[in-house]
């Protein structure tokens, strides 16, 4: 027992003295790291003109393919907006003549491959990532795609469509309302760099136009070559000079980058989104080209004001203050046309303009106080430690090479870049930061809810509001002169019989089952709805498969409750009920007096003769009615579909029309919307109460 007793004894002492020898983080010393030597990249270009860089990896047995391609869609024609991204899409989705999609999609899935097109701002891309072992049987599958594509009409109709979806789901987001629209302001909403695309823009580009733009731009002259893998370099150089061989040389596209008129000045704009209860805000200027040379100083002053967590932004204003959910800038430098230098917050609606005030003073803070030799050399340090991520892989290697030789960039220039910030004093901080920041002329952008920041803005200047509406193409229909003294007689006569016993006081109850056709297939609602008339209040519970969702539009405001869960009703929602609202038959019942109306004579719909009369209320309704009873039997309106980009008519035929407590519904509601059945409603009970 004694001998274990000094066993322990002994072992403890050990361990402690083992722990008091421990060094602390901070005195810790790390060898020098090895420096890294990036693998030679192969060059050569083909007689019709084609620029090939190759890089051998043996570590798996794989190759990829990559093609540049100078284009882009700065050159997307003026009201042609999305030309270029549609037909980088639909190059892949359409497949060609020889491999259409579907069986290209099966060779590949049956080839564990991939080959991918598209087309950003400033350039376009081709892609193909195979095993060793099946490229020389893919890679003139690859040729075929990049040279002919088919470009199919089905699959241009669905790239446009999804394009439309994107549309209208742009301002469902207040970040994505925020950066669009300050790049409008910094570079004008007209120009190549802050120009929307459109639902017009969309519906204005042909089949013809993708076929031009890809015979145009998709020739050998605009083409570099990438191929990164497990290949031998002299074997794989015949390979490419043969299948790329036959692509014509075309004529080199000329990138159009046209200057920016840009003229410094203070503005405060707003851009009202009215479900939320919180503020985005991006407050800048134009920013500038990347071969300036300060880029190094630039990009230092970058991280010292906004390098994440350890930036002066969320330092400050998040940690420090409290004032933001996030806090984030940087003065953008691009290679083509200057980038733009911003700072921004998101904030609570009440420190809207707190936040601004403090933002603006870290900007003033960073060219007035000279910054501390920790922060420089914790920014350095952040900077150089990320540099070798620049590097983990042979095929970022390859592709920063084609990068910088695409922009016109030395091969060098990474390593300019680290060195310029090695060298970096806190004197150079300071200058660039005087020199290229100029907060006393900020544009200042807000998005958020006009209600809740009250007039927080004034303080800035005269607010400039931003209308961020969707475009909606068409919708004017061609007016044809009725007569208003027996339209207003019709109208009269069906609000008589929709109402027998005058206008109603109390709120109008129905319960209903709702049948709606998705493309998923049919979806059963009960549904159980609440009008006030007098008030505008609508209360809607919706029994779905998901659960109960009550909708509700009160004083104005619309709120939607799930599971417990409140919030804000989305605008497109609201604006959808109030819509339905107005063209209720009670409701033009009610208000008849007030609203313009014309007899535009007999018309046969649903087999029978109806009195023609056309209401404008909220908008433009054209309601048939019964002759004999006066009843509104089809009732028809135009209504923008966002997935077609386009204006359709919606008809809503009422049948089965009951009477309960001095009120006529229709008991039974089918709806088609582009001549195809929507919807069907079929009414339980209604009452007054």
């Amino acid at each position: 027992m004694m001998k274990r007793i000094v066993f322990l004894s002994m072992l403890f002492l050990f361990a402690n003295s083992a722990l008091h020898a421990q060094k602390q983080y901070d005195e810790l010393e790390y060898p020098e790291l090895n420096e890294f030597q990036a693998p030679e990249v192969e060059t050569f270009t083909t007689d019709n003109g084609i620029q090939f860089f190759l890089l051998e990896d043996k570590e798996l047995p794989l190759i990829d393919l990559t093609v540049v391609i100078k284009t882009g869609s700065i050159l997307d024609p003026a009201q042609k907006e999305g030309l270029a991204s549609i037909a980088g899409t639909v190059m892949r989705s359409g497949g060609t003549e020889q491999y259409p999609s579907d069986s290209l999609n099966v060779l590949l899935e049956n080839k564990a491959a991939s080959m991918e097109t598209g087309i950003g701002f400033t350039s376009g891309s081709a892609s193909m990532n195979v095993l060793k072992e099946d490229f020389d049987e893919l890679l003139p599958v690859f040729i075929n795609l990049l040279t002919s594509p088919a470009f199919p009409d089905d699959k241009i109709e669905l790239a446009k469509t999804q394009t439309k979806s994107s549309i209208s789901r742009r301002n469902d987001d207040t970040q994505s309302i925020g950066v669009r629209e300050f790049r409008r302001l910094i570079y004008g909403r007209d120009t190549p760099y802050g120009r929307n695309i459109e639902y017009e823009t969309i519906n204005n580009i042909t089949r013809d136009d993708l076929v031009e733009f890809h015979d145009k731009h998709f020739v050998s002259e605009n083409m570099m070559v990438g191929i990164v893998g497990d290949f031998d370099a002299s074997e794989m150089k015949n390979k490419l000079e043969d299948a790329f061989s036959n692509i014509p040389s075309g004529q080199e596209t000329n990138l159009d980058f046209p200057e920016v008129n840009y003229q410094p000045k203070s503005s405060i704009n707003f851009a009202n989104k009215s479900d939320v209860n919180q503020s985005f805000i991006l407050m800048g200027h134009l920013g500038g080209l990347r071969d300036n040379p300060d880029y190094p100083q630039i990009q230092v002053m970058n991280r010292v004001l906004s390098g994440g967590f350890s930036g002066r932004l969320m330092q400050v204003i998040r940690t420090e203050m409290g004032l933001a959910y996030s806090a984030f800038g940087q003065y953008s430098m691009n290679s083509f046309y200057p980038g733009f230098f911003y700072a921004g917050v998101m904030t609570k609606s009440s420190t809207t303009a707190e936040a601004i005030e403090a933002v603006i003073g870290e900007i003033e803070r960073l060219q007035n106080e000279p910054i501390t030799q920790q922060e420089l050399q914790d920014t350095k340090d952040q900077i150089l430690n990320s540099a070798v991520f620049e590097y983990d892989s042979y095929e970022e290697i390859l592709s920063q090479q084609i990068s910088y030789e695409y922009q016109g960039l030395p091969l060098d220039a990474y390593e300019e870049y680290l060195n310029g910030v090695r060298e970096t004093t806190i004197e150079d901080v300071q200058r660039v930061a005087r020199e290229y920041l100029t907060p006393d002329q900020l544009e200042i952008l807000v998005v958020g809810n006009s209600q809740e920041l009250g007039d927080q803005l004034q303080q800035f200047g005269e607010v400039n509001e931003i209308d961020i509406s969707i475009p909606e193409p068409g919708g004017q229909e061609e007016t044809v002169a009725g007569d208003a003294t027996a339209g207003r007689d019709w109208l009269n006569k069906m609000a008589s019989a929709v109402l027998p016993g005058g206008p109603i006081e109390g709120e109008l109850i129905f319960e209903a089952k709702n049948v709606v056709q998705t493309p998923q297939g049919e979806m059963n609602l009960d549904l159980e709805q609440t009008i006030n008339f007098s008030t505008d209040k609508l209360v809607a519970n919706v029994s779905m498969p998901m659960g109960q969702v009550t909708m509700q539009i009160e004083d104005g405001e619309g709120k939607m409750i799930m599971g417990g869960n409140e919030m804000p009703m989305p605008p497109a929602q609201k604006e959808q009920l109030m819509a339905e609202y107005h063209r209720n038959h009670v409701y033009l019942a009610l208000k008849g007096a007030d609203l313009g109306v014309e007899y535009l004579g007999m018309e046969e719909m649903e087999g029978q003769e109806l009195a023609h009369i056309r209401v404008e209320a909220n908008e433009t309704i054209h309601l048939y009615l019964d002759p004999n009873t006066s009843l509104p039997i089809v009732r028809t309106y135009q209504q923008f579909d966002p997935q077609a980009g386009e204006q359709v008519t919606v008809k809503v035929v009422s049948n089965d029309w009951r009477e309960a407590d001095g009120v006529l519904m229709p008991y039974e509601t089918v709806v088609y919307v582009g001549g195809e059945q929507s919807a069907t409603t079929i009414v339980s009970t209604h009452s007054v109460e």
